[in-house]
């Protein structure tokens, strides 16, 4: 089944990049960087496989991709800032979060969002849904631009650059980083599971004060 849907998939990018060039990375990009699941370790390994047969130069490769990076995150950072945090504040509750986990948010981003949207586009799965967090928290809008940049660019060098040296084999790329998208996934799963628990044990352990108190 997954073989199925990296090669539905590939056909895709590579019909998309074939007929529009530079553009199609950038497209290819933006859509993934705006939270919705298009592979970049497909995108840009491809893009270098064509790089390798001399139809696009490596640095202009990685730079198309990044602002596509950026045009995607934008998608995804407003979405967050006008559209996620007041269905947070509204219904937050449900999923265990309210003001408190929104203030928490805000400090970290304000302190050390530019290092966690650098390093979030270095990895993969992270790389996809960093910007909504940034967005809900408000993060600066030039500072997050300017290290998803940064972040990016070194993330498409690579892929484009693995899939230049490896040739007609750049394919094994995918099968390879979707293993590492699998452990990422899991590490992710643990978190939120840990999140819902730390955060309902605050709650029951609340309660009996909070009777007393009536």
């Amino acid at each position: 089944m997954t073989e199925r849907i990296l090669a539905i998939l590939f056909l895709f990018i590579s019909k998309v990049i074939g007929s529009t060039g530079y553009a199609g990375i950038t497209l290819l990009m933006a859509i993934e960087s705006a939270c919705i699941p298009l592979p970049s370790e497909l995108i840009m390994p491809f893009g270098g496989y064509l790089a390798f047969q001399g139809r696009f130069q490596l640095l202009w490769l990685a730079t198309a991709g990044a602002i596509g990076c950026n045009l995607g995150s934008l998608v995804a950072y407003e979405i967050g800032c006008y559209g996620g945090r007041p269905l947070v504040e509204r219904y937050g509750r449900w999923i265990l979060m309210g003001r408190r986990e929104l203030d928490w948010s805000d400090r970290f981003f304000a302190r050390w969002g530019y290092l966690a949207v650098f390093v979030g586009r270095l990895l993969p799965v992270v790389r996809t849904f960093i910007a909504l967090p940034a967005g809900i928290a408000r993060m600066p809008r030039g500072r997050f631009h300017i290290y998803t940049f940064l972040g990016s660019w070194p993330w498409c060098l690579g892929l484009a650059y693995l899939g230049m040296k490896l040739g007609e084999n750049w394919r094994e790329l995918g099968k390879y980083f979707h293993k590492f998208d699998a452990v990422i996934g899991v590490i992710i799963l643990v978190g939120v599971g840990w999140f819902v628990w730390s955060h309902w044990q605050h709650r029951i352990s609340s309660q009996p004060s909070a009777v007393s108190r009536q």
